[in-house]
């Protein structure tokens, strides 16, 4: 995914590695059958009386329903794909970006506190808000609609807890 195997360090493993909660794609992809829809009625209400002006309409209706799929649905789903979180043995990867890459690593050793909140609608979806709290210079990061919060949690809690024991994997 967002961490290839070649960037691993010598005794590094990856524990888990995935996208933000699918619930992100559930607006682009309302937008997309709203649009879809509303542009196929409006083409197909175009009065064929008007001749080759009725062409031009259903050309512009088209050109105009796909910049707002590009812009409504598109982005927000490669935002959504090209956002991963990879947890090893080691750091946990923060990856964002679609054209230009942002990468952030906290180091294992580094975290202080692993909370989680969870609304009610995320409780039920099983996502919800991961906060680690690190001793560096950013302090906090807030990472929001993480799919499986409370496992999550838990393997960074257990791989911080390792780390401070100087174990790793356990041992």
């Amino acid at each position: 995914m967002t961490l290839p195997d070649h960037h691993l360090t010598q005794g590094e493993r990856r524990v888990r590695s995935f996208h933000p909660h699918w619930k992100r794609l559930v607006v682009p992809l309302l937008a997309l059958v709203l649009i879809a829809v509303a542009s196929g009625v409006a083409i197909f209400f175009v009065p064929a009386e008007w001749g080759d002006n009725a062409t031009y309409v259903r050309l512009g209706i088209g050109v105009i329903a796909l910049i707002l799929l590009t812009i409504w649905s598109f982005v927000p789903y490669l935002q959504w794909k090209n956002t991963g979180y990879v947890l090893t043995t080691h750091r946990f990867t923060i990856s964002t970006g679609v054209l230009n890459k942002s990468t952030d690593e906290i180091p294992i050793t580094k975290v202080n506190t692993v909370s989680s909140d969870q609304t009610f609608p995320e409780r039920l979806l099983g996502c919800g808000t991961l906060t680690v709290e690190s001793a560096s210079d950013r302090g906090e990061i807030v990472l929001r609609d993480i799919p499986r919060i409370q496992e999550v949690r838990t393997e960074l809690f257990r791989l911080v807890e390792d780390a401070s024991d100087g174990e790793v994997d356990g041992r």
